[in-house]
């Protein structure tokens, strides 16, 4: 629901009621699999519940307002390097002296941005003992820069709580069986956190 469902979720959650934020297309899958075409809210309501009773999704940590700080400033900070890199195209392609000079101010202010949420990345890091500790522990790993231990610590909550398969499965990077009979397919990686996969594939190339 685009982050709306933040506020019902931790609301829930200070209740004392268990949670459960699933993946929309799941859920949607779910109704097509049970000949639910059409799309409505009540019927949306009506496929959640009965989603929820079959599948029995397990109960996971929800993030706390820290962690959902630190998701949104790297968000944000994902945000503002797109439209860096979207500038600086335009930039190659610009003949007016003028258009050029409005660009590359604005590249200018866009990078001012960049610094200063990297700057309230690392003092909400700062601010909690237990994230710097954890920020510092991820950051002797080879091949972990500083956007992917941010990354981690805020969009993978149950890194340290659950094993290595099950991580690999929630970041999606874990293969999954494609057999039939005698067929052997080839295992491919489906679904998972793609924002925290993205991230770990750029490390992967720089630590190369």
């Amino acid at each position: 629901t685009g982050g709306y469902e933040r506020l019902a979720a931790a609301e829930l959650c200070a209740a004392g009621l268990p949670v459960v934020v699933v993946n929309p297309r799941q859920v949607r899958d779910f109704a097509k699999a049970t000949g639910r075409l059409a799309k409505t809210d009540a019927l949306d309501a009506q496929v959640i519940a009965e989603f929820a009773q079959a599948v029995k999704p397990e109960i996971r940590e929800i993030p706390d307002e820290h962690a959902r700080e630190l998701a949104d400033l790297l968000t944000r900070r994902r945000q503002l390097i797109d439209m860096i890199v979207a500038e600086e195209s335009r930039l190659k392609q610009a003949v007016f002296k003028a258009l050029r000079r409005d660009i590359k101010a604005h590249i200018v202010w866009l990078q001012k941005r960049l610094k200063s949420t990297d700057d309230d990345l690392h003092e909400a890091i700062k601010a909690s003992p237990a994230w710097k500790a954890n920020y510092d522990l991820l950051r002797e790993v080879s091949g972990v820069g500083n956007v992917l231990a941010l990354s981690l610590l805020a969009m993978v909550p149950e890194l340290g709580k659950v094993n290595r398969k099950q991580v690999a499965a929630l970041v999606g990077v874990a293969p999954f069986n494609c057999d039939s009979g005698l067929y052997k397919g080839r295992r491919r990686i489906w679904g998972g956190r793609a924002e925290v996969r993205s991230v770990l594939y750029m490390a992967v190339l720089s630590s190369k």
